[in-house]
């Protein structure tokens, strides 16, 4: 089974997000779980290193309001990791008021984190919505991601 570790973050998340369970506290537990669920040691090891830098970097992103309202330029490793569609739609989500510009900094630390050789739209928005679950208080911000990546995948036919 070939997985990486956006798999490995898709399963826990889809496993917890809708439960009242919270995700094990235990890593051995959970190494447990995800074993048996089929995946690989490696890609949990970076999976679980990927949800601690999720939580890592939360505190230590100051903005002032100068730095809120401006415009966020991408150095020359971000722009050949995240495509112009990337980029567009995290200046959208900016832009519409479901990111702040400290949690558009954590996503793209995480975006990259995922090591995957291409990041495309729809990992943008899973990734979107596990930052937002992190933090307290963005029921809202979440509510109406959720409410964009659903509406997007339905599949409608015109």
């Amino acid at each position: 089974m070939k997985e990486n570790v956006f798999d490995v973050l898709m399963y826990l998340f889809e496993t917890y997000v809708d439960t009242e369970e919270e995700p094990e506290a235990d890593q051995h537990e959970l190494r447990t779980e995800l074993s048996k669920a089929g995946f690989g040691d490696h890609e949990i090891d970076r999976a679980l290193d990927w949800l601690d830098g999720l939580t890592d970097h939360q505190d230590s992103l100051i903005f002032n309001t100068q730095t809120a309202h401006g415009t966020r330029i991408y150095n020359d490793f971000e722009t050949q990791r995240l495509d112009a569609s990337c980029r567009g739609y995290i200046s959208y989500l900016e832009q519409i008021g479901i990111l702040s510009p400290p949690q558009r900094e954590i996503l793209i630390d995480r975006l990259l984190a995922l090591e995957t050789p291409d990041i495309d739209v729809d990992q943008v928005k899973w990734v979107v919505l596990m930052v937002l679950f992190s933090q307290p208080g963005q029921e809202l911000a979440y509510a109406r991601m959720e409410d964009l990546v659903f509406e997007e995948n339905t599949g409608a036919v015109h």
